[in-house]
């Protein structure tokens, strides 16, 4: 099981520092087991109107880092120069904001002794730490910082002291730790696996990433310590090779859907940050015939996740879990840049295809729908936003760009970047450059949670550093504030609907059926001869129409499906009620996929009628826009970005006032011929499964 991201709705009691915004000093409140050695300026919670020329500011993160005893004595549990250096250091997992805008740094859960300040959970965890040192090791090579190449160092050793050096779990790793440096194998509440290093984790698969790009930064610099860093990636790639790769080269079925045994927890997620470190380590040690395999087959293992494609649902996306087929987040999804960068690593051009395809197509897609949206399942239940989804959208994008030189891709990452600088849900900036607080995410109805903890800062940073690295790229999201339109997948349910014949409403016990939701958590139950007439909004163009049913739980038949424009009716085809769908290693027979119609939706349409043949269990229709459409706008200029869902070129007439620049790009990202100059409301072409790029500046 994984630890889920940190949701932008939490609030986490038990703080135990706080600092005053825009001073130099930190005034202690509650139990106080991790005071700051020295005082350190804090990240201010107002946003600057502008950013400074470089993105990157590591002082929130910073300022949460603390100094952690290494605890002598501990079974299976030591770190480089131990006895000699007995503290390291490690991030503090939460920042709560307060009202007078200092910040409170909070553990785990609630604090379960006072006196020692322990948290249900702990004060540090293997997860934070080891995406911190990515942090710090990327900003020391990209801007040769000294003080971050020491924090790598000393996040480095933190981590490893949490590896299981010895014994049944040698290699695995423990999450929590509490601030006086105790660890904690069983947190409260209880994560899987438990204890949290008896097997695989995600916090592996994150240490493994840690571990391989600092072996790829200290080798050169610090023999001893690089040294000391590999044999720690051996262990964990050996636990792993009797584990998860163990597997390899068998599969298990989901719903019926093929998919790999041999992912890391049975998750793309976690196995895609494992493949970033391995990519790196292998760069830096080729002779390393045992990383190299592992790095193959991961790698291999992502891509069969890889599904859908041009107006079918994912829309080419890598999906996350093994066990759902109906199941994309927006959180942990780095698989298209760990794709991209094992693709070049390993010479498969196939790699990266299969990645480039997620970042042009379904990317594209998901921006003109709203963006990174925490939970597709498959429609959008979860829309919050959180800067670990908004991040691994980034670092995709321009992974692809810069391996393939799609430019397109560039223009997809200046516009999903924009993210932290206004053009958001809640239409404000997010991340303040000049300070480097963040924001714990955007809830569904626009609230921004100000809460600035360990996760959010460190992927807004990441996001930063790639920002920095690509200032073309920078000075696109920086210029762009402001959503002005989205147009693309909407979903419309079949409980509102009009009904006929026998056909009624079912509320199951849960929406959540383990792999999916229910939308809306009804659903329609119809049989022959029953009807459901869904009301589409007046005045939309043409679209696509995708059926969503339950195909794995004893439906039979087919439905029939009409589009109403004015009097006249257009048939778009059938779509099953039922499917070979073996369950398998899902959750549940129950398996909402969407089916793409054959037909096309005629502009104007204003009712969708389903007519049943046999039996379904209907839950929603997406309607999905030949040509969806993301608007960006800021003081300098706009940004349209126009995608066709289909495998023919579509024409758009742009609402344009005045002279905009149109740039083509394929269903890859590439550009498609020159740059044109076109008038005010100009028709333009939109390449099949690909997207047009047009601009006001």
């Amino acid at each position: 099981m994984r630890k889920p991201p940190k949701s932008p709705a939490a609030r986490h009691a038990g703080a135990t520092l706080a600092v005053v915004v825009g001073a130099v000093m930190v005034a202690a409140v509650g139990p106080s087991p991790a005071m700051a050695t020295a005082p350190v300026a804090s990240s201010a919670a107002a946003v600057s109107p502008a950013a400074p020329a470089k993105l990157t500011n590591l002082a929130h993160l910073n300022w949460l880092l603390d100094d952690v005893p290494l605890k002598s004595g501990v079974a299976g549990h030591t770190t480089f120069r131990q006895d000699a250096e007995p503290t390291a250091r490690a991030p503090w997992v939460y920042a709560d904001r307060q009202p007078d805008g200092t910040f409170k740094r909070v553990g785990g859960g609630p604090i379960t002794d006072p006196a020692k300040g322990y948290y249900a959970q702990g004060a540090f965890d293997a997860d934070d730490i080891s995406r911190a040192a990515v942090v710090y090791l990327r900003d020391w090579k990209q801007n040769s910082t000294p003080a971050s190449k020491t924090t790598a160092y000393e996040l480095l050793r933190s981590l490893t002291y949490l590896q299981t050096g010895s014994g049944p779990n040698a290699g695995n790793v423990v999450l929590w730790q509490q601030s006086d440096g105790t660890l904690d194998p069983s947190a409260i509440p209880v994560e899987q696996p438990d204890p949290s290093d008896s097997a695989e984790s995600f916090w592996l698969a994150r240490t493994v990433w840690a571990l391989g790009e600092g072996y790829a930064a200290f080798a050169p610099t610090d023999p001893a310590f690089a040294s000391f860093l590999q044999q720690r990636l051996d262990l964990a790639v050996g636990a792993l090779e009797h584990q998860s790769l163990a597997k390899y080269g068998s599969t298990v079925q989901a719903n019926g859907v093929p998919v790999p045994a041999w992912l890391i927890v049975g998750s793309a997620s976690a196995t895609s940050e494992a493949v970033l470190g391995l990519t790196a380590y292998v760069a830096a040690a080729p002779h390393d015939r045992s990383a190299a395999t592992a790095l193959s087959r991961y790698s291999a293992g992502i891509a069969e996740l890889s599904s859908g494609g041009v107006g079918q649902w994912p829309f080419g996306a890598l999906l996350p879990e093994a066990n759902s087929p109906t199941f994309w987040h927006a959180w942990g999804g780095m698989e298209p840049a760990a794709l991209s960068g094992a693709a070049t690593a390993l010479g498969r051009g196939d790699l990266q295809k299969t990645a480039a395809v997620d970042a042009a197509q379904f990317t594209a897609q998901l921006l003109a729908s709203g963006g990174p949206d925490n939970g597709w399942t498959p429609t959008p239940a979860d829309r919050s936003q959180i800067a670990y989804g908004v991040d691994s959208r980034v670092e995709g994008l321009l992974a692809v760009a810069d391996a393939t030189h799609a430019t397109g891709l560039d223009q997809l990452a200046g516009a999903q970047a924009a993210w932290y600088f206004g053009a958001n849900p809640a239409g404000v900036p997010v991340y303040d450059p000049a300070t480097g607080v963040c924001v714990d995410g955007i809830s569904p109805d626009g609230v921004v949670n100000r809460n600035c903890g360990a996760e959010s800062v460190i992927h807004t940073q990441l996001s930063m550093l790639a920002l920095d690295a690509h200032p073309s790229v920078a000075a696109t999201a920086t210029s762009l504030t402001r959503t002005t339109a989205t147009d693309g997948l909407t979903v419309v349910e079949a409980e509102n609907g009009a009904l006929t014949g026998t056909a009624n409403v079912v509320t199951p016990p849960s929406a959540w059926t383990g792999s999916a939701n229910w939308s809306g958590g009804k659903y329609v139950q119809a049989s022959t001869g029953d009807t459901v007439t869904f009301a589409l909004p007046a005045g939309s163009g043409p679209h696509k129409v995708l059926a969503i049913a339950d195909l794995g739980s004893g439906g039979s038949g087919t439905t029939s499906w009409t589009a109403t424009s004015g009097k006249r009716p257009t048939a778009l085809g059938t779509s099953p009620n039922a499917v070979q769908a073996p369950q398998g290693i899902a959750p549940t027979t129950v398996f909402l996929l969407p089916q793409t119609l054959g037909g096309t939706a005629p502009a104007g349409t204003t009712a969708l009628t389903a007519s049943v043949h046999g039996s379904v269990r209907l839950d929603a229709v997406f309607v999905q826009p030949v040509v969806s459409h993301l608007a960006l706008g800021g003081a300098s200029g706009t940004l349209d970005v126009y995608v066709n869902g289909t495998d023919r070129r579509a024409a758009q007439k742009l609402a344009s006032t005045g002279a905009v620049t149109v740039t083509r790009y394929d269903r890859y990202g590439q550009q498609v011929g020159h740059s044109s100059r076109v008038g005010a409301r100009a028709t333009i072409s939109v390449q099949p499964g690909g997207f047009s790029v047009v601009t006001s500046r």
